[in-house]
């Protein structure tokens, strides 16, 4: 009797085991199926409430084309690019925000769109182009942090050390966080990319990055700009 509980019990943990197995494969994979037809569906309905009745895919080629609307949606972005890099379409971008720029409510949120646009895509200026581990929010306990810039200013001329930019994201929207202040000595420079660093503060730690071989080498070493 003794030996059938066993069993049963041992039968039991590798049907949980199995399971739960089942579930880490099948969430991932179906959820981004789900995400990726939704983002079609939209997309393409996007499409067809601006397009006239003649020009819709249904008419053009007879048949519905799943997809069409993200495929115009890069053509349309890959052509505003390339008007945006001459002079005219320079001017008529320049022209649109100084008329945004006179509607107060419509201001405000373009301006905070476009902020953060500049800091997230704009690789010129290095924008979180660096992973770093700081002690935040006191000593004794670490955070994953982005560094946004070489601070500069009235903060800089006042304080002894040099200073940098720091943004500390927050879990699981790291859209949002906190902008502050560190010293150069005070935080060290990760390996992992920018791309890693906010796959694991998006699962809150679930994802970890790889580890690579120059952070087994030794100790990571502060930041140096």
């Amino acid at each position: 009797m003794e030996r059938i509980f066993k069993l049963s019990r041992i039968f039991h943990l590798k049907l949980k085991s199995y399971f739960l197995t089942g579930l880490l494969v099948l969430v991932p994979i179906t959820l981004t199926i789900l995400v990726v037809r939704w983002l079609v569906r939209l997309m393409d309905n996007l499409l067809k409430s601006v397009l006239p009745m003649a020009l819709r895919p249904e008419q053009v080629f007879g048949i519905s084309v799943p997809g069409i609307g993200i495929v115009a949606t890069l053509l349309l972005i890959l052509m505003v690019g390339v008007l945006t890099a001459n002079i005219f379409g320079r001017s008529l971008v320049n022209f649109t925000e100084k008329l945004v720029d006179r509607i107060p409510f419509v201001k405000g949120i373009y301006m905070l769109f476009k902020q953060v646009s500049d800091t997230i895509l704009n690789r010129d200026r290095g924008a979180f182009s660096k992973v770093v581990l700081i002690e935040y929010p006191r000593r004794g306990i670490w955070a994953v942090a982005f560094v946004t810039g070489v601070t500069q200013g009235e903060v800089q001329l006042i304080t002894e050390k040099k200073l940098t930019n720091i943004f500390v994201p927050t879990t699981p929207n790291p859209t949002s966080g906190f902008y502050i202040l560190v010293a150069d000595d005070d935080m060290i420079e990760l390996t992992m990319t920018v791309e890693e660093a906010f796959k694991l503060i998006i699962s809150g730690g679930m994802v970890t990055p790889p580890v690579r071989s120059s952070a087994i080498a030794g100790k990571p070493t502060a930041v140096v700009d």
